[in-house]
């Protein structure tokens, strides 16, 4: 039965194979790969095709032959890792879109201008990147299983720098270790005040029934990735959220009842649960952040600077005033010491760096104290006064296995594992059946030759 199924759904897909979905005769779509029992749409090609332009992408050959092998080649990741049962949970799906659609929006410049953009609303924006979003993620996962065992051996990272000709062997870039002061500015209480009246405002507003909050998050909360969907946030474990949010949040017992203000470390806010699902939750909020008046940056900065006086004058070191003296939670722990979270060390090249900090480092000598600066951390979005002190610098140098065999060994991997995961493609290749439109494959040099089996 489950063969008659399969050649039936073949025979459907190759009848549509060339044929047009009509209105009035007009052809608006077409069949132009079938790859095991999955169609590729012109429509797809297109659509990818017109994402590749937004980003900038380049194309080395026809992009109507390099875009649809690789639809191709994430069909077949794609239908192995239905086979292995691969599911990626929703809540990483939306977080995904969310940050997908406020790229977009960022970078277009509105969210009108975004849907004139792409022809179509938010919402259906929205619905074709959750799709492509929950089936990149299900191709990374599967691809990740693929290679999970992949080891390399010193033996193996030498031989292959060995192997290496001169003028091959990777150029590192400047690297530095920073260590970071940061204080957070004092704001005025009456400031402080007047964001909480704000709040309880918008609450009365709600529960008097003459706005909806999600009306009230889109016009005003100050946390724009979740502002556009109308304060609203993907369901979420306690451990995701800010412990004085998550607090409150979860606490939450009545859909659609409005939170007490409650005060985190991006600023004060008021919460409506959605939906409780076990350990995880869904809720909008509104956040808004008091402003910090320019005399309470320069005195912020009047302190570190006073601070690092101190330091030169060897009062204490900057690491002891890194524990005591600093907000930044992530570092102070760590006597200052930038952590890097792309390679997990405290290494940096420049442009990894938050500009500010760039800016004022490229100039300093190692051990050099910088003057106080403002600048305002990703994490937060909270402007903060800073200091920071130049650890060490790597200058730039051609790739050694002494200084650099982490990079090595990283670079020897990852051709390890493209060799594995593009072996198993060929593999997969001889056993997945495959027709492409002949105007789709004429002059087209593929990747993997496989698919065309003659």
């Amino acid at each position: 039965m489950k063969k008659n199924l399969k050649t039936t759904l073949l025979s459907v897909l190759m009848l549509c194979l060339g044929m047009a979905v009509s209105a009035q005769d007009n052809v608006v779509d077409e069949v132009v790969w079938v790859v095991g029992d999955e169609a590729i749409l012109k429509s797809e090609v297109e659509e990818a095709r017109l994402n590749a332009l937004y980003e900038g992408r380049r194309f080395d050959a026809d992009p109507y032959c390099v875009i649809p092998e690789e639809l191709a080649v994430q069909k077949l990741f794609l239908h192995q890792a239905e086979l292995d049962s691969i599911e990626v949970p929703e809540s990483e799906v939306i977080q995904r879109v969310d940050f997908q659609t406020s790229q977009f929006i960022a970078n277009i410049g509105s969210r009108e201008k975004m849907e004139e953009y792409f022809n179509k609303t938010s919402s259906q924006i929205r619905e074709t990147l959750r799709e492509n979003v929950r089936e990149g993620l299900k191709v990374q996962k599967m691809q990740q299983k693929l290679v999970g065992e992949v080891k390399v051996t010193p033996a193996e990272v030498r031989r292959y720098f060995q192997k290496l000709p001169p003028d091959s062997i990777p150029y590192v870039p400047t690297q530095v270790e920073v260590q970071i002061i940061t204080q957070q500015p004092r704001v005025p209480i009456e400031e402080i005040e007047a964001v909480k009246a704000r709040l309880r405002e918008f609450t009365d507003r709600v529960n008097k029934g003459e706005t909806s909050f999600s009306t009230l998050a889109r016009m005003y909360s100050e946390d724009r990735g979740s502002a556009i969907n109308g304060g609203e946030l993907p369901f979420m474990g306690r451990g995701q959220l800010d412990p004085a949010f998550a607090n409150v949040a979860f606490n939450l017992q009545t859909p659609e009842k409005i939170s007490k203000i409650v005060e985190s470390e991006y600023g004060f806010h008021i919460i409506q649960l959605m939906e409780k699902r076990g350990d995880r939750i869904r809720v909008r909020h509104i956040l808004l952040k008091p402003h910090v008046p320019d005399s309470a940056l320069v005195a912020g900065m009047s302190r570190l600077d006073s601070i690092a006086d101190d330091i030169r004058n060897e009062k204490f070191k900057f690491e002891e005033a890194a524990a005591v003296l600093s907000d930044d939670k992530d570092t102070r722990n760590n006597h200052g010491l930038l952590p890097n979270p792309n390679n997990n060390t405290s290494r940096f090249e420049m442009q990894e760096l938050p500009p500010e900090i760039a800016k004022m480092v490229d100039k300093m000598e190692v051990g050099e104290i910088s003057k106080a600066f403002t600048m305002i951390p990703q994490n937060t979005g909270k402007e903060v006064c800073v200091i920071v002190k130049l650890k060490s610098r790597i200058n730039g140098h051609k790739a050694t296995i002494s200084e650099d065999y982490q990079r090595l060994k990283d670079i020897v991997l990852q051709k390890r594992q493209a060799e594995v995961l593009e072996d198993w493609i060929r593999d997969k290749q001889k056993t997945t059946y495959v027709r492409i439109k002949d105007n789709w494959r004429h002059n087209c040099n593929f990747k993997y030759p496989g698919w065309i089996k003659e």
